[in-house]
């Protein structure tokens, strides 16, 4: 194809891969192709989409002729767009020089882009708006194409060992030049048009990193981070923008604002009021979309850390460092940062209240420890001992000193409020808690606490702002920032820079932070009780069915009672690993916070987990009124929780309950009848045998069941009284429609065979033995009812 052609079809080709930016156009969603399911789109998709794919191979060669293609403004993260809809210009650099009004009748704002960012920001931007795609099959992830291609570009681009690969060029001995810079095309308030200011200066003295020739071996580094970063974590609410603009920036909008009040730029300005509505609108990151962002904290950390040791003569680095090893330097706090710790605040705050918020846990503990991703090896010893965080650490975690702090107070707050019993919870508090107790991270923290709460000293007015702002410099070529060696200024310019100077810090281990891991501790220790009483209910209810219970019924299958509890069902397993998770969870929360046996034991005495005279766990907390019991909001937390529960039986006709999975719906249905006719018939006869004292009397009563002389049924706490009625003797048969009873007679007929007894005599060895067996139930145990219990 000619080169105009291909121009021409690029963004047809871009939006036919990675679908259109409204959602209506999939594209080949790659996001739930896996090779599992589908190989050979897989394996077509990957290859050309490869970094020397066919795909990258045009991008290249429409790079070479400086072509440009239109972005809307509109399909933007929200506080992007509301700020260039505002004509105030953002912070990152990858917005400069590119934002052009529309031609005459257009509609909106474009961002005019060259091929590698027009490819980019449909390929990171994909992974927002393709939210609703058909899924016909169970996807995983990390798995998908996308994910493949996400590690793949990173690996390419970011490199850990060597340079980055130059792009193919058909320019014999030639590369393809990064593109140069572009004069304003929109008159927006920082590209220096009125007098001197914050924020023009911040503007005009960065240059762009494709204007410097040693920065264009790696400008698609760049180019590509910033539109990964702008894209997945450039989102947060009204309040949170609000907070972060200093006042500079606010005076200087207003100063912006009035100036323009009386003019106009081909299209009216867009009202404050619909602006700012603009960062207003629900932003629900996927699983996917974290496990994501995830990959790629993962891979700047492996990507910083590769950075090369400085070498001891400041004169001597000056010379040698390459452009690649100063972006390593900075890639973090510059470009990473700031973006990730509110859309990691905002997952604390939004998320739901359920496992799946572990993707979120994992990705901020994998911020929180390079030293996992270093390329030195742990030494190998025998003695699977926790490795100790080393000091070279300290000055990484005093300037994410929040990410360490107050998230960890974030997570407190989750973790109050959630059900501990749950495996998937309790392994979320255990992996909090292991990570923090690694030897040396505490101090680490504490001592970057202290430097925090350090009295200032003589700081200029918002001064913090302009020395640590992480996103200060838009491009790293730009000049560095002079050497502090203040540790305790480095810590307040963090601090500062993220949640401002008025923020009221709240200490990781002071009084009130420590309070709440009490709380957390004694939640700990009463959901070990659950699970304790919970394996101990599943182990009766295993050895209640011994060998004897397939001869007779049980009785809690007749009555109906439920003694247990939801989490039955996540199995003797579960219930195990969910104690051994608390345990080394609650272990761990000692070993950070220095809590005494003394406190252990005094909140073991608060868990509220004392039994009653008859050994069984106390009701839900209620308070008596006229109509009975009423339950109070502690006794409701202790239900949902399943800290607590009540004794639901059923008090109804036993005759009547609904047909169960173990038993034979014809023949419930036949006996039932059958029972009714002998009932009717012989009812009074019943009546008068069981009336009688001698022993014929105490037999007939052992057979022939009266629920009301069982026991007292505890009632609903909102009912006092409730009258029973009284159903008299009479005969139950439906023990027999039981598939485990009538298993139980083919065995002994089956075995009987064996021995030459016919069908016959076996009946009769069968009626004989129970007969004998009731006579001595009769004599010592009168009051006992086999159905009733």
């Amino acid at each position: 194809f000619a080169l105009k052609e291909l121009h021409g079809i690029f963004p047809w080709l871009v939006e036919s891969i990675f679908g259109s930016l409204d959602g209506i156009i999939v594209g080949w969603n790659l996001r739930c192709l896996q090779g599992r399911t589908n190989p050979n789109e897989y394996s077509v998709a990957l290859d050309f989409l490869d970094p020397s794919g066919p795909m990258m191979k045009l991008v290249y060669k429409l790079q070479a002729e400086e072509y440009r293609y239109d972005f809307p403004v509109s399909y933007l993260p929200g506080p992007v767009k509301a700020s260039i809809q505002e004509q105030v210009l953002p912070e990152c650099s990858l917005y400069h020089n590119k934002v052009q009004f529309p031609s005459s009748g257009g509609l909106g704002l474009n961002l005019a882009l060259n091929p590698f960012e027009y490819y980019m920001f449909y390929f990171a931007i994909s992974l927002i708006t393709q939210k609703n795609s058909p899924v016909t099959h169970h996807v995983s992830p990390s798995n998908s194409a996308y994910f493949i291609l996400v590690d793949t570009y990173l690996k390419c681009f970011l490199p850990t060992e060597g340079s980055v690969l130059p792009p193919p060029s058909s320019n014999p001995g030639g590369a393809i030049p990064s593109p140069t810079p572009r004069s304003p095309a929109v008159p927006f308030s920082s590209y220096g048009m009125h007098h001197t200011s914050l924020l023009k200066r911040h503007i005009a003295h960065q240059p762009s990193v494709n204007a410097d020739p040693a920065s264009q071996e790696i400008w698609r580094s760049e180019t590509l981070l910033q539109i990964f970063v702008e894209m997945w974590l450039h989102h947060y609410s009204l309040e949170m923008y609000q907070k972060m603009q200093s006042p500079h920036v606010k005076l200087e909008v207003l100063h912006y604002r009035l100036s323009i009040s009386s003019k106009h730029h081909g299209s009216p300005a867009q009202s404050s009021y619909q602006a700012l509505h603009a960062y207003q609108e629900s932003f629900k990151p996927t699983e996917e979309h974290v496990l994501v962002v995830r990959l790629l904290v993962k891979h700047l950390h492996a990507f910083s850390n590769s950075l090369k040791p400085e070498p001891l003569s400041p004169s001597a680095h000056s010379h040698t460092a390459s452009p690649l090893e100063e972006f390593k330097r900075v890639v973090i706090p510059r470009f990473v940062q700031e973006k990730l710790y509110i859309f990691l605040q905002h997952c604390f705050g939004h998320w739901p209240l359920d496992a799946s918020f572990r993707a979120v846990l994992e990705m901020w503990l994998s911020y929180l420890q390079p030293w996992r991703y270093a390329p030195e090896k742990p030494p190998q010893s025998t003695e699977a001992l926790p490795r100790s965080v080393s000091e070279k650490w300290a000055a990484f975690i005093q300037e994410n000193l929040l990410m360490y702090t107050k998230l960890f107070v974030g997570f407190l707050n989750r973790a109050l409020r959630t059900d501990l019993v749950s495996p998937k919870n309790a392994l979320m508090v255990f992996r909090v808690a292991k990570v923090f107790a690694q030897p040396n991270l505490a101090e680490m923290i504490l001592k970057g606490e202290q430097l925090f709460l350090e009295p200032e000293l003589v700081i200029p007015h918002r001064q913090h702002r302009l020395f640590m702002s992480p996103t200060l410099g838009g491009s790293f070529l730009s000049s560095r920032s002079p050497a502090v060696t203040d540790a305790s200024f480095k810590v307040k310019s963090h601090v500062y820079s993220l949640e401002g100077q008025d923020f009221q810090y709240k200490q990781m281990f002071g009084t009130e932070v420590r309070n709440l891991v009490l709380k957390l501790a004694q939640l700990i220790c009463q959901a070990q009780q659950t699970a304790k009483s919970i394996s101990d209910h599943s182990a009766e209810t295993m050895a209640s069915q011994s060998f004897f219970s397939w001869f007779r019924f049980t009785p809690s299958e007749m009555n109906g009672s439920y003694t247990g509890n939801d989490l039955d069902e996540i199995g003797q397993d579960s219930i195990k690993k969910t104690d051994e998770y608390l345990e080394k969870a609650l272990e761990y929360l000692c070993q950070i916070f220095k809590l005494s046996e003394a406190q252990l034991t005094q909140m073991m005495m608060k868990c509220g987990t004392a039994q009653d005279e008859n050994g069984k766990k106390q009701l839900p907390d209620c308070i008596a009124s006229e109509n009975g019991l009423i339950l109070t909001p502690l006794g409701r937390y202790q239900i949902i929780n399943g800290l607590r529960r009540f004794e639901v039986q059923y008090q109804g006709d036993t005759e009547l309950q609904p047909i169960r999975s173990y038993e034979n719906a014809a023949l419930v249905r036949l006996l039932h009848r059958l029972s009714s006719v002998l009932n009717e018939r012989f009812a009074d006869q019943m009546e008068v045998l069981c009336s009688r004292e001698d022993f014929l009397g105490r037999l007939c009563r052992y057979h022939l069941t009266n629920p009301q002389l069982i026991q007292k049924i505890r009632y609903s706490p909102v009912v006092r009284d409730r009258t029973s009625p009284n159903w008299g003797p009479r005969i139950s048969l439906r023990f027999l429609a039981s598939y485990r009873t009538l298993i139980s007679l083919l065995m002994i007929y089956f075995l009987a065979s064996w021995f030459y007894i016919g069908p016959v005599g076996c009946t009769f060895i069968i009626l004989i033995g129970y007969f004998l067996y009731a006579v001595v139930m009769t004599f010592f145990f009168e009051g006992w009812k086999p159905h009733e219990h």
